[in-house]
């Protein structure tokens, strides 16, 4: 199986970026992940937020196949524990999945286009995160399940 991480726009922080390369890095021990960015032309940034949400949704759409197991990270989305997240992501595999691709939007979400085109939703908690941090976030958690199931020290229950 492999894994893409799809998000809107450049991580801007050094800080975000040097995270994500080492759990980025690490992930190539389990699994064929790769992150990739839609870029923003530059007029998109003067946009109402609703017709930025669609702009974006329109590059995004780009992206995907039909094949694909797509799935929102999203704040109204199903929350798991790392424990359950491994589980699914281990039942995503004996299923057959041949690429799973996690979709992380701006900073106004996602359009209604973009809803539909996706499988389901997962929210990596209750409170709001900005799409930058979740970013970060997103990859140590895919890292942590790999260890979950792989039976390692990583993760302590």
């Amino acid at each position: 199986m492999k894994i893409t991480l799809l998000q809107v726009g450049k991580t801007e922080a050094g800080w975000l970026k040097s995270g994500i390369d080492e759990y980025n890095a690490r992930l190539g021990h389990y699994i064929r992940f790769n992150i990739t960015e839609v870029t923003l032309p530059r007029n998109l940034k003067q946009l109402s937020p609703l017709a930025l949400k669609e702009a974006e949704g329109k590059l995004i759409l780009k992206h995907l196949q039909e094949a694909d197991q797509v799935f929102l990270l999203d704040e109204k989305g199903r929350q798991l524990s790392s424990e359950d997240f491994a589980l699914w992501l281990q039942k995503m595999m004996n299923a057959g999945t041949r690429h799973l691709m996690f979709v992380i939007g701006g900073a106004f979400g996602f359009s209604d286009e973009v809803y539909s085109a996706a499988k389901g939703k997962l929210s990596l908690s209750a409170m709001t995160f900005s799409h930058q941090m979740v970013r970060l976030f997103f990859t140590e958690q895919l890292y942590r399940a790999f260890t979950i199931l792989k039976n390692e020290p990583y993760h302590n229950s």
